[in-house]
């Protein structure tokens, strides 16, 4: 271990400050490298005085100098900016044209930190692993000679699901501390060893851009798309939007739709002709669905390893916290899949990620294409 660099992602937060600590006392060589992906000077996105009170990133990085300096380990600072903005960003405000909900936290994961972030550790610090503060783990597979993502014990905070795209090799070279410690557990560390983020709120929001409003944040990126909002079983015309792409399936809030006997939720979405079509909340068949199509699926491990056949049953999430949900799955072609449910299912999106479990087992992840009722 005493030979073992790693380079641990110390974001100014309690579960990477207390990841630090675990591996100096497991005997790593451990040093840490602060990321930043997001300028909110250069993308100045939020009105007023608002801006330093939302991305408070130059706090985060004192809390991380502060952590750094009590643990005694050194810190490099470094920029993925523009990074973030082409494999992340990008992709994000194109999905939200399309009238999709993606997930940048996935491709976050995917691009920045266990890529970049990776290569410029290993690269540039000459790093054995890093280390990452998410509620994970990895072991290696003996007899399928893979590596395993594996779920957090901690089922609240569990974070696997936003790394189904990583592969075999940014597993390799990765190591998860937190895997077998709840939150709870985690600031009790943070207290023993005085550090300053032990009581520090976890951060929400989208990933590194932090909290947003969220709809004003995307205004200045896609332009207003008005349009109308009907009912989708009577073909009412109930009210206006200002674009719909800012709406979501499911969504409640904001339809602004005063005057209505019963409250309405977003049951579907014409981006060609912009309607949004909603329905009563007393009936939400318009939410159900029995299967869908996922694309771009990265199976971490090889499916073959698993199961017999290209149709196997095993549990999915359609997004975090979501209970398990007992699914068939039928292997399409390479990174095609189709998911079908044993019950229906609310409000399965397009755009967001669809990932694959086998008990404790993250099997891998994809886009959800097409939503079949």
């Amino acid at each position: 271990m005493k030979n073992k660099k790693v380079i641990v992602g110390l974001s100014g937060g309690v579960d990477s400050s207390v990841v630090v600590t675990l591996l100096i006392e497991q005997g790593y060589n451990v040093e840490a490298l602060f990321m930043r992906n997001w300028d909110s000077n250069l993308n100045n996105d939020i009105l007023g005085n608002d801006l330093e009170k939302l991305c408070p990133q130059e706090q985060d990085y004192n809390d991380a100098l502060k952590v750094a300096e009590s643990l005694n380990i050194k810190l490099h600072r470094i920029d993925f900016i523009r990074e973030y903005w082409e494999y992340v960003f990008e992709y994000f405000l194109t999905e939200y044209q399309k009238g999709r909900t993606p997930n940048p936290d996935i491709l976050c994961n995917k691009y920045i930190k266990f890529d970049k972030f990776l290569k410029y550790a290993i690269e540039k610090l000459n790093a054995d692993y890093i280390a990452m503060g998410h509620y994970a783990g990895v072991r290696f597979n003996n007899k399928s000679k893979e590596y395993e993502l594996l779920r957090g014990i901690d089922t609240n905070k569990d974070q696997s699901y936003f790394l189904s795209q990583l592969s075999q090799y940014q597993l390799s070279k990765t190591l998860f501390p937190l895997q077998n410690y709840k939150k709870e557990e985690v600031r009790k560390i943070a207290k023993k060893y005085n550090l300053v983020t032990y009581e520090k709120k976890d951060s929400t929001g989208i990933c590194f851009i932090g909290e947003r409003y969220f709809t004003q944040f995307l205004q200045n990126y896609i332009p207003n798309q008005p349009g109308e909002i009907i009912d989708i079983a009577t073909n009412k015309v109930l009210g206006q939007h200002i674009g719909a792409m800012y709406y979501t399936i499911g969504q409640r809030k904001g339809l602004k739709l005063g005057g209505q006997k019963e409250p309405y939720y977003v049951a579907k979405k014409d981006m060609k002709n912009k309607i949004i079509y909603v329905s009563r909340l007393s009936n939400e068949s318009y939410l159900k669905s029995k299967k869908c199509i996922v694309k771009d699926f990265n199976f971490i491990v090889n499916w073959k390893n698993y199961f017999k056949a290209n149709k196997f049953n095993c549990s999915a999430k359609f997004r975090y916290r979501q209970v398990d949900v007992d699914v068939q799955v039928e292997v399409l072609n390479e990174n095609t899949v189709e998911i079908s449910y044993k019950s229906e299912v609310r409000a399965v999106t397009e755009g967001q990620e669809a990932v694959l479990y086998l008990n404790e087992i993250c099997l891998g992840g994809g886009k959800i294409d097409e939503v079949i009722s």
